[in-house]
């Protein structure tokens, strides 16, 4: 009895031992991640399948994601989550919102995390332009994910019914001028163009301006150029598209609806976020194209969307655990299934390596024209009080496209709002 006993004792503790070492082994690591979504379409089904894989391969690791609404929704939640005492770890948000949040001492340098010699390579295998907005003061704060740059939409079916060559998209804005009207019908139930002014216009207006050879920012996010020459001819430009041109209407154009009305019929051509590729792929009822936006002095879009981002209140095991989930979202694999589910770019060369992203291109070339344009990007518009200074060049653009001001009144006044929030950051 006694050795029977002696048996399912020494049973029992390796049974328990067992158990409390599988217990320890699976003690999971919990993230909560702010996600936003600035486009529409199935993109938190996307995120979640790309999340439940990772926890498949991790399951020492809980993600849970919060969808947030747009980018602005994104970091007001995720800002007041971390005053609440109920912090994320991580976050999907704007990659011009680097400075405000690191002057909010929110979030930690990715340099200050890695600390292997293949992480510090990781943190130099994306698109150099990508980074600009996740780089400042000799650190990097925020990795590439959701990125964009603005594209041109045009409706082939459209072009051929006004007489223009379908293969041949305007690369100049005179040959958009000239398209524009014969595209635009007399009777206003079809326009030739569109370009939203609603939402993020200031993104868009950051596109005419590189194009006309002017950034709207130093690189130091200290000062603006909103009052120079080239950045005033540029809005004139945009605002005789509808005043003066007739091509598209005049006032303001909706962000969230452009889309449809590009599905529609109801515009031939629309400058959107690449992130609406594989959208309009799906649903469009006639032949498209995408092109890269049309020159003046030279071709330019900003580049645009968002990063990732690690909140400074985190534990040592919540920072390493973000930085998994962070690394496989961005591996060349995911980064091409990404792009190819919905339209954003892949983050990195390496992404437009794998297999899949390059017989998809070479099946659906327009999935390379964001990627391709990177070469004539800059920078979105990204400074200190990047919120005030945005909303400012915002109303002035709006201002000046409804003619409640001049381009040039509009914009000087912008430029003095600018002058008076970063004068201390000089």
């Amino acid at each position: 009895m006694f050795k029977k006993l002696k048996k399912f004792a020494t049973s029992f503790a390796l049974t328990a031992g067992v158990c409390f070492a599988s217990a320890l082994a699976y003690a999971q690591t919990e993230l909560t991640m702010y996600y936003p979504v600035a486009v529409g379409g199935p993109l938190t089904k996307i995120v979640d399948g790309i999340v439940d894989d990772f926890m498949k391969e991790n399951p020492d690791i809980k993600v849970s994601a919060i969808y947030a609404g747009n980018y602005n929704d994104a970091r007001i939640k995720a800002l007041a989550a971390l005053k609440s005492g109920q912090p994320a770890q991580l976050s999907v948000m704007f990659s011009i919102d680097i400075y405000e949040l690191i002057e909010q001492d929110a979030i930690v340098a990715f340099d200050d995390i890695v600390s292997t010699t293949e992480d510090k390579a990781w943190l130099d295998s994306f698109y150099p332009t990508l980074m600009e907005n996740g780089r400042t003061a000799g650190k990097t704060w925020g990795i590439p994910f959701q990125r964009s740059t603005i594209v041109m939409y045009y409706n082939k079916d459209a072009f051929r019914e006004a007489g223009l060559d379908p293969n041949k998209p305007p690369a100049t804005w005179d040959e958009l001028v000239e398209a524009g009207k014969k595209l635009t019908a007399s009777d206003g139930s079809k326009w030739g163009m569109m370009i939203p002014s609603t939402g993020y216009p200031y993104w868009m207006f950051g596109a005419l301006t590189m194009q006309n050879d002017q950034v709207l920012m130093s690189g130091s996010g200290d000062q603006t150029y909103f009052d120079a020459s080239g950045t005033v001819d540029a809005l004139q430009f945009w605002k005789d598209l509808g005043s003066k041109h007739k091509v598209m209407p005049e006032g303001t154009i909706e962000w969230g609806t452009l889309r449809q009305n590009f599905l529609e019929g109801k515009t031939a051509i629309m400058w959107h976020s690449t992130g609406n590729l594989t959208t309009v792929k799906n649903n469009a009822k006639f032949d498209f194209g995408v092109a890269m936006l049309p020159a003046n002095k030279r071709r330019g879009t900003p580049t645009g969307g968002g990063n990732f981002y690690i909140f400074k209140q985190t534990s040592e095991a919540e920072r390493v655990a973000a930085m998994k989930l962070i690394k496989f979202m961005t591996s060349p694999e995911r980064s091409a299934e990404w792009s190819i589910k919905t339209g954003y770019m892949g983050v990195s060369p390496a992404a437009y390596e794998t297999s899949q992203l390059k017989d998809y291109v070479v099946d659906f070339p327009y999935a390379a024209v964001a990627r391709d344009q990177l070469n004539y990007a800059t920078a979105e518009l990204s400074t200190f009080q990047t919120g005030r200074i945005r909303k400012a060049l915002d109303d002035a653009i709006q201002a000046a496209l409804t003619g409640a001001k001049s381009p040039e009144a509009a914009l000087k006044e912008a430029q003095s709002t600018a002058d008076r929030l970063l004068r201390s950051y000089r």
